[in-house]
C-alpha cells in the first residue's frame, strides 16, 4: 500500500483531545477531513503525523503547542476603553467579535473580561499554548 507523502490529498478521521483527556473535536460524526499534505491549511504537527501512514492505519500522536496553534502570546491580549466600541455593542465575556485592523483585515477575538469602562479582548487561538493529542485514522489517499 502507498504511504501518504507531501502533495498527496488525504482523507482522515480524527479525535482531538486536550492534556486532561477532554475531547475538543471529533470527525467521526461527519465526513472525514480532507486536505493536501504540505499546503499548510492545517496545523503542521497534524500534517507530519499523517505522513507515512497508509489507508486503514491508525495512530495516536501528541502534538506540542509549537506545532499546533503556537504558544499563547500576551501581546495578542488588549484592553480597550468601552468608548472605542460602537454604541450598539455591549459584549459578554466569552463572546466572539471581529476587529478591523489598520490594513483593513479582520481579526477574530474573544471577550475575556469587562467592567464599566474597559473591555479585554484576546486574539489568541483558543487552543494556543496547549499540547494536543490526536487519534488519527487515514481513510484514503485520493
Amino acid at each position: 500500500m502507498n504511504a501518504a507523502k507531501e502533495g498527496d490529498k488525504v482523507r482522515v478521521h480524527y479525535t482531538g483531545r486536550l492534556e486532561n483527556g477532554d475531547v475538543f473535536d471529533d470527525s467521526r460524526d461527519r465526513e472525514p477531513l480532507e486536505f493536501t499534505i504540505g499546503e499548510g491549511k492545517i496545523i503542521p504537527g497534524f500534517e507530519e503525523a499523517v505522513k507515512g501512514m497508509s489507508p486503514g492505519d491508525t495512530s495516536t500522536e501528541t502534538i506540542p503547542c509549537k506545532k499546533a496553534y503556537g504558544e499563547r502570546r500576551e501581546d495578542l491580549v488588549v484592553s480597550l476603553e468601552r468608548s472605542e466600541l460602537p454604541d450598539d455593542i455591549d459584549p459578554d465575556i466569552g463572546q466572539p467579535l471581529q476587529m478591523e485592523q489598520n490594513d483593513g483585515s479582520r481579526l477574530n477575538v474573544i471577550v475575556t473580561d469587562r467592567d464599566e469602562s474597559t473591555i479585554t479582548l484576546d486574539a489568541n487561538h483558543p487552543l494556543a499554548g496547549r499540547d494536543l493529542e490526536f487519534q488519527i485514522e487515514l481513510v484514503e489517499i485520493a
